[in-house]
């Protein structure tokens, strides 16, 4: 029975895949690539009243937008991030270059899997002494 379930869940994946066309897949690899800080972006913040840029961002930043606001993550280091906040409007918009090509699959989509989420990375705020009183009670 696991056997047919896998086959079945396989050849499911298979199946949906073969559907999209390569500039889909290559579409959500790129932005797969992004996300992980793998692509080199400007975002540039325009205002359509007075004509002028706003605010320009450049590097691997990986880019979220909601109706009203736009959070954009970028690398800065090995392992430092910085995370900006742009409200948006009606005279207020933006728009994203990718600043250089990047080798992707048109024929398989990317997975990433990172075990290491799993496990979640706990801070206790507050001191011993706390932690003690409320476990005694």
């Amino acid at each position: 029975m696991k056997k047919l379930l896998t086959i079945g869940i396989i050849l499911g994946a298979v199946l949906l895949s073969a559907c999209q066309r390569d500039a889909q897949i290559a579409s959500q690899n790129l932005s797969k690539a992004a996300d992980q800080f793998e692509i080199q972006r400007r975002v540039v913040f325009y205002n359509g009243i007075n004509g002028e840029y706003m605010l320009t961002l450049e590097g691997r930043c990986s880019i979220s937008d909601s109706s009203s606001q736009l959070e954009v993550t970028c690398k800065t280091g090995h392992s430092s991030y910085k995370k900006h906040f742009l409200g948006l409007s009606d005279n207020v918009t933006y728009f994203a270059e990718q600043l250089g090509g990047v080798d992707v699959s048109v024929y398989h989509n990317r997975i990433i899997w990172k075990p290491q989420s799993i496990l979640p990375n706990v801070d206790i705020n507050g001191s011993s002494s706390d932690l003690i009183k409320t476990m005694t009670k």
